[in-house]
């Protein structure tokens, strides 16, 4: 079986393979599309093709919708030329259920797969066109954090941004500036509505995106690039919203063991590769059953019924609420843990760790014990079952191939939220005293000495990507107590928390040879 709309017809062969097809017509699907688009997507990565476009798949299944998803990538063109273009826009979704069952469905919710480059002009041109219909609601974003991000660490603009400002919306390089001309495009249109809809993990998602297109439309009004009306058309929350969301769930990269698995049960196109700019891509995608999105419900142009897929709507409050719980205690923090002793006692699963009891036993310490007590609760999801799911269902699954490795990546941008918040609540809250807390300082510990780059065994190991991760380094070996004072990385002054000399303690401990880190877990 080959991933294409051809291969399709045959449907026998699928079902055979115990792979789902689409209950709609992909080519019916992608004339209506073209015709009147009402979503398009920034970011055409796993976690797109295994959840918005999935949620997509279900309601055109169901027949609520008669359009799907125009995907837009505007970072690595690669994965159009190379992902999409070669299997008219299908994906297979391979869902690992925890009780060993595996679900696999063709993804065919896609109609158009554009590159998001100004110097393409046909692609460029289509965008434009989308942005111009009337019928648009709704732009969506899975583009990273960093995809928001305007200014260098000293708060310079960088280059391709700084060049926008000046050149204005005519031919943009950077990611924000060429979707801020495209919103310039849907303003010369009539002033059209529109949600930008961002989708990706972290807090507040909707603001960031909202002070990146806001410095663009301000910027380009300002100094006469643009229509003195276009910056109080992107102020405008009757004709712009950026609601806020909550996303979860795991994608990891393409895994061998399904690829094989798919290779036996007929299906050829199975092969994946590595781009120029390091994206894991395969025709499939891998992914947990379990997910949540929960957005913000502000959509001036009406929107899709996504509610009928699961997505849950609520208000811009209850959303922070959701994504606190989440990032803050339910999920995140367990996570960050697994990561730093995963990577310090030479796992490379995740579901390999929830087979030891000590590190059970601390991520069920920092959750159920540390972190309930001062967990926000958003009425919607309640926090102990949530963390019964990740403990008892999510984390645990052997057939999920993740590992400590990719969740330790960017460690010093996490703490702060993950930790931090909690240890904020400890000083502030009645009854609760920061001195009680164990297991979060030993994370806060086992990162530090994670830094040291030696495992439990004395073997060495590459730390993972992150953006401080020399320059940590370099003040753990000379200036440790100004380290544990960066509120930055911590969240708090560690000193002022009175938490500094039991991380220090811990350090101490944790690195005084082969099978400390194990006997500090162990006294938890």
């Amino acid at each position: 079986m080959k991933l294409n709309r051809y291969e399709l017809q045959s449907r026998t062969q699928w079902t055979e393979a115990g792979i789902v097809l689409p209950q709609f017509d992909p080519g019916a699907m992608a004339a209506e599309t073209a015709k009147a688009p009402a979503w398009v997507h920034f970011g055409a990565g796993n976690i797109f093709r295994a959840f918005p476009a999935a949620l997509q798949q279900r309601l055109l299944n169901l027949g609520a919708v008669k359009t799907g998803i125009v995907v837009a990538e505007g970072y690595d063109y690669e994965i159009i030329d190379a992902l999409f273009a070669p299997h008219d826009n299908l994906s297979l979704l391979v869902t690992l259920k925890a009780d060993g069952t595996i679900e696999k469905t063709v993804i065919a919710s896609v109609a158009e797969a554009l590159k998001v480059d100004s110097t393409n002009a046909r692609d460029f041109a289509r965008l434009k066109e989308v942005f111009r219909a009337p019928s648009l609601q709704m732009a969506s974003f899975t583009i990273t954090e960093k995809g928001y991000s305007l200014a260098r660490g000293d708060g310079s603009p960088l280059p391709d941004v700084a060049a926008d400002f000046k050149a204005g919306p005519a031919a943009p390089h950077s990611y924000i500036g060429k979707l801020a001309a495209l919103c310039y495009e849907r303003y010369l249109a009539g002033a059209l509505p529109l949600a930008l809809v961002s989708m990706d993990n972290c807090s507040h998602n909707g603001d960031k995106l909202c002070t990146a297109v806001t410095a663009f439309a301000k910027e380009w009004t300002e100094n006469g690039l643009a229509d003195p009306g276009f910056s109080a058309y992107i102020a405008d929350p009757a004709k712009i919203s950026f609601p806020w969301s909550m996303i979860d769930k795991i994608t990891p990269r393409p895994d061998t063991a399904v690829k094989q698995m798919l290779l036996e049960c007929g299906f050829a196109d199975a092969d994946g590769s590595i781009t120029a700019k390091n994206t894991f891509i395969a025709p499939f995608v891998n992914a947990e059953e379990t997910q949540w999105l929960v957005i913000e419900d502000h959509f001036p142009n009406g929107r899709p019924p996504l509610e009928q897929a699961g997505v849950i709507f609520t208000d811009r409050q209850t959303v922070d609420k959701v994504e606190k719980m989440k990032v803050c205690t339910c999920l995140n923090p367990l996570h960050t843990a697994l990561a730093i002793f995963g990577c310090l006692l030479g796992y490379t699963k995740i579901s390999d760790e929830m087979k030891d009891a000590d590190l059970v036993r601390l991520i069920e310490t920092v959750g159920y014990v540390e972190g309930l007590p001062v967990v926000v609760d958003p009425g919607i999801l309640d926090p102990k079952a949530f963390i019964d799911n990740v403990v008892q269902v999510r984390l645990p699954n052997p057939f999920m191939p993740d590992t400590p490795q990719r969740i330790a990546c960017d460690t010093s941008q996490k703490l702060s939220i993950r930790f931090g918040e909690t240890i904020k609540s400890y000083l502030h809250a009645p009854g609760l005293d920061v001195a009680s807390l164990r297991a979060i300082p030993l994370v806060l510990a086992g990162w530090l000495r994670y830094l040291q780059g030696v495992d439990d065994a004395g073997r060495l190991f590459d730390c993972s990507p992150d953006p401080l991760l020399e320059s940590t380094r370099k003040r753990l070996a000379s200036d440790l107590p100004g380290l544990l004072a960066d509120a930055a990385i911590f969240g708090v002054d560690l000193h002022e928390a009175g938490l500094a000399e039991r991380v220090t303690a811990l350090l101490a401990e944790l690195s005084r040879g082969p099978g400390s880190v194990r006997r500090a877990l162990q006294s938890i």
